[in-house]
């Protein structure tokens, strides 16, 4: 790669080489879509670089904060990345830290999800940093967001505090040609001055950190680099469009595309909070009618709110909910200037299949072992690609990372209380117990609750990308047993068990819930490579094959299973195997109730 020759780079590489090339020293990361692959591109850009970086995959978006927040009380130059269901989890140092401040310069990346795609939410994390009271930074693309990490690092460092960069889902997954800069190695030595006043403030010393914070604030709301930027400043016009985000970048294509340079005054935000004070004077004086254009709180609005001329998401002149898309806006803005809105295009919507977990996953044999051990047992779960057991019928409840437990407690105690009883199977993943499991665990024990939790250990954090969990270890660091922390938190059922051997599993399953009716917690262990995980070497298994004769068409593999390389046949009335799924798992063989699915001869 040539120093002048761009890069077709995806919006959390961009961000990732930006962190790289201004001097970022310590990384640490939560993996969470769309935020996933921000870190392990760090970690590519930084070997190619030859930078001596530390960086790491935390057990939880808090540690990760916590990790690299220290690091900027160092002087150097840190950042975290996560979604925003992550910043959730580490909203405790986030608002701690901005009364504290940093030295070195401390960026947030917390990668929101407007639609959502991938999420329980589509909150907004400009309303975190405004609760918070940290400045906050709304790229519009993946050049953009690589070219504010350097801006977030330089308002950091001149403000002492740390600032969020809000990528949206199209920006993270976006591709665009961006010419690598040179690296920026700062060649600072860590040094922490101890200040207990600051570092350790009482809260009558924290009432002075939170007044000096809003000075700052005042500051930041008219720091040039981050002012809103007019996009046709030579037209003369009583409207204004106000936009931030990705919304921005639709807006500005669909105003040329649609040709109207000359309706209205087009403003983009970069910063959307603190919004600057002299871009709120300017379209309070200077505008009759003002629409605002942002994803998906009404943050700008609300700064401007007193101007009785704005538009937004509060008027309901912007949908409530959802993501911008390009043609949303496109009403909206002929709306706006008094033209009549196009009818829209007519799309037949296409078939498909539901989704589903992958052919050989072995965390449907565990729910098939669930539902055959307790058929009328209640099943919290968690969050995951074991999530789509509910397809199963094998889970009941998705609240946030690590609730299967605490529900799992709450559900007993609230039968129990009303002199009830009912089984309970509660499911979280190997990376998920470790992320927010360990807590709940401990006050379930110490609460007398009685469930079986069952650990579903695919050995990776598979549905963000395949990133190890603690149970990997580091080169310089040891590898944490699951069994034994289960057995720390004081279970004194723990077992071990592989789910693709389904009816050895399946009397796991049915010991373990004996267990918990009469003692208290049973823990499951299963343990099973995820198979799209190309760091395992998985065993080599002749692919499942159909005797057409013994096949009665009951489809107790297909709608009870659920197997994507079963597949029933309308006209034959029978199922057949698609060997280009089949991974040759060979559970299928056990739940067919008329034994009518053998295995393929090895050649």
């Amino acid at each position: 790669m040539s120093a002048d020759e761009p890069v077709l780079m995806q919006g959390n590489e961009a961000m990732a080489r930006g962190l790289v090339e201004h001097g970022c020293v310590v990384a640490a990361s939560y993996p969470g879509t769309p935020a996933s692959e921000i870190l392990s591109a760090v970690d590519a850009w930084r070997k190619q670089e030859g930078v001596a970086m530390h960086v790491e995959w935390a057990v939880n978006e808090k540690v990760a904060f916590e990790i690299a927040y220290a690091a900027s009380q160092t002087g150097l130059r840190a950042a975290t990345a996560m979604k925003q269901v992550g910043l959730n989890v580490a909203s405790d140092p986030l608002m701690s830290a901005a009364y504290l401040g940093t030295i070195g310069g401390f960026v947030i990346i917390s990668a929101d999800d407007p639609g959502p795609h991938s999420s329980q939410t589509e909150q907004d994390s400009r309303l975190m940093a405004m609760q918070a009271k940290l400045p906050i930074l709304d790229p519009a693309s993946p050049a953009e967001a690589r070219e504010l990490v350097g801006c977030a690092f330089a308002l950091s460092e001149a403000f002492e505090l740390p600032v969020m960069l809000r990528p949206t889902t199209r920006v993270c997954h976006a591709c665009q040609d961006i010419t690598p800069a040179p690296v920026n190695t700062l060649e600072r030595k860590a040094d922490f001055h101890k200040d207990p006043q600051r570092w350790a403030a009482t809260p009558k010393f924290r009432y002075e950190l939170h007044r000096a914070l809003n000075h700052k604030l005042s500051q930041i709301a008219a720091y040039a680099p981050t002012a809103p930027r007019c996009l046709n400043p030579t037209t003369q016009s009583s409207r204004a469009v106000v936009a931030s985000g990705v919304a921005a970048a639709h807006a500005l294509e669909l105003i040329t595309t649609m040709g109207l340079q000359e309706e209205f005054v087009f403003y983009q935000v970069v910063q959307p909070y603190p919004l600057h004070s002299d871009f709120m004077a300017e379209i309070r004086s200077s505008y009759d009618d003002v629409l605002i254009l942002e994803e998906t709180a009404a943050v700008i609005e609300m700064q401007l709110c007193d101007y009785r001329t704005v538009r937004g998401r509060l008027s309901g002149d912007l949908p409530d909910a959802g993501e911008l898309l390009p043609e949303i806006i496109e009403r909206i803005l002929y709306r706006f200037i008094g033209q009549p809105v196009p009818e829209p295009v007519g799309t037949t919507a296409a078939g498909g299949r539901r989704p589903t977990l992958c052919p050989g996953c072995p965390h449907r044999a565990s729910f098939y072992a669930i539902k055959k051990a307790a058929p009328r047992g209640l099943y919290p779960s968690d969050i995951g690609c074991y999530t789509l057991g509910s397809n199963l019928g094998a889970v009941d409840t998705v609240l946030c990372m690590g609730a299967a437990i605490g529900q799992a407690a709450g559900f007993y105690q609230a039968y129990r209380v009303t002199g009830q009883q009912r089984d309970i199977v509660a499911t979280i993943g190997d990376s998920t117990f470790f992320h927010a499991g360990i807590p709940p665990l401990i006050d379930a024990v110490v609460q007398g609750a009685r469930f079986v939790l069952v650990i579903l250990d695919n050995s990776t954090t598979a549905m963000t990308g395949n990133q190890p969990t603690p149970a990997h270890g580091t080169p310089d660091g040891t590898a944490v047993d699951i069994a034994s922390i289960v057995t720390g938190c004081g279970v004194s059922f723990c077992k071990n068990g592989d789910p693709l051997e389904l009816p050895a599993f399946t009397d796991l399953m049915r010991e373990a819930l004996a267990f918990s009716r009469d003692h208290g917690i049973a823990v499951v262990i299963a343990q099973s490579p995820c198979l799209v995980d190309k760091s395992v070497r998985h065993a080599r298994r002749p692919q499942a094959q159909i005797t057409p004769a013994a096949c009665t068409g009951c489809r107790h593999c297909t709608t009870q299973f659920e197997c994507p390389a079963l597949v029933y046949d309308e006209t034959s009335n029978k199922v057949t195997v698609d060997s280009m799924l089949c991974s040759g798992c060979g559970v299928c063989r056990t739940v067919c109730p008329v034994q009518a699915i053998g295995q393929k001869e090895q050649p």
